[in-house]
């Protein structure tokens, strides 16, 4: 499937983050012309220990800033586009709800509006997150057609970023025969290279480092955690399916893992610092606490069946491959080349 995209323009946004770096390392080392377009990355990012911007095309910008992200699209003339760019934090989304609402609100609006004149885009995969259902706190999974909302700021601003990309879908591209769109909501997304503050992995990791115990606040609160690959892979086989112009891939998708692999916070912590030594897990009851959801899960069948994506990796591998680039990564080993492996494994697998 990679070489698909050997020599297509591919822009994304939001690609000095997480997932967004992981993105453009895959399809530049697979022949990709990547234009990024992003705000400036932190000193310890996967972007700058992977050297993510060496032969591509950045540009360090807000998505707020329409004039400059339609110019960028423009000069990019791309034929492929992934939107990641967002405030991407819980508690962020508490201290500055209005910086969260601009940026995942009005910057959802940015993308979808400067791409409506060009000419050259055949495919846009529009990024937002598990959160943006309205959180019953179901044991099974929620599917695409249910109820969106939110009760924190950032839940409630991607709730409203999905239905801004419906809006635009069905009043602006439902029409184009040269150009589709999907949206996707992914579950929680770990794997190497993520040093976000307030996010659980990094936070073991930063407590690896300091020799520190992790506070865990939320111990027994269940998520879909998955390794960073799945997702991606996703996001990359549904942008080719509407790169080739089959319009009954538009619309929303759920990427996420088996049922079976869901975990809790506590379970997931533990096992990442079992693979290290005298640090240990603390569970720390905060009050006046910021509401977070206590469980949460998605229904993939859809993509399961209609797209042909299903998740590789289980659980316990995905804590395994993430705990072992981090540790390949703090003992100052090649970690270019084991990310250029652990890639290879996971989509030659």
């Amino acid at each position: 499937m990679l070489d698909f995209f050997k020599g297509k323009n591919i822009f994304i946004t939001g690609n000095t983050g997480f997932k967004g770096s992981w993105l453009s390392h895959i399809l530049k080392a697979h022949g990709a012309n990547v234009y990024g377009y992003a705000l400036k990355p932190s000193i310890e990012s996967n972007y700058n220990i992977l050297d993510v911007g060496n032969g591509i095309h950045q540009t360090i910008d807000d998505i707020r800033n329409i004039d400059s992200l339609s110019t960028a699209i423009e000069k990019a003339e791309p034929e492929i586009v992934f939107h990641l760019a967002a405030q991407a934090i819980v508690k962020d989304s508490y201290d500055d709800p209005h910086k969260t609402f601009e940026t995942n609100v009005m910057g959802s609006v940015n993308i979808l509006q400067s791409i409506r004149s060009s000419k050259t885009i055949r495919s846009l995969v529009f990024i937002t997150s598990d959160k943006c259902y309205e959180n019953k706190e179901w044991v099974w999974g929620y599917r695409e057609n249910d109820q969106l909302g939110g009760k924190d700021p950032y839940s409630a601003s991607k709730a409203a970023a999905e239905l801004i990309f419906s809006s635009y879908l069905k009043s602006f591209y439902e029409k184009k025969t040269d150009l589709n769109i999907a949206s996707t909501r992914a579950g929680n997304v770990i794997g190497g290279g993520d040093f976000a503050p307030d996010r659980l992995v990094p936070d073991c990791i930063r407590s690896i480092k300091n020799k520190t115990n992790v506070i865990l606040r939320n111990p027994y609160s269940t998520r879909p955690w998955q390794h960073v690959l799945e997702p991606l892979s996703g996001y990359l086989l549904l942008s080719k399916k509407l790169y080739e112009n089959e319009i009954s891939y538009e619309g929303s998708w759920n990427f996420g893992p088996n049922s079976s692999e869901i975990g809790s916070v506590d379970t997931v912590a533990k096992s990442i610092l079992s693979n290290f030594q005298d640090t240990y897990v603390k569970h720390e009851i905060v009050e006046n606490a910021v509401y977070e959801a206590g469980l949460l899960q998605l229904n993939c069948d859809k993509a399961h069946s209609l797209l042909g994506w299903r998740p590789k990796w289980g659980l316990e591998q995905t804590i395994k491959e993430t705990a072992l680039w981090y540790k390949t990564y703090l003992e100052d080993k090649d970690i270019n080349k084991f990310t250029m492996d652990q890639i290879n494994r996971y989509f030659e697998s």
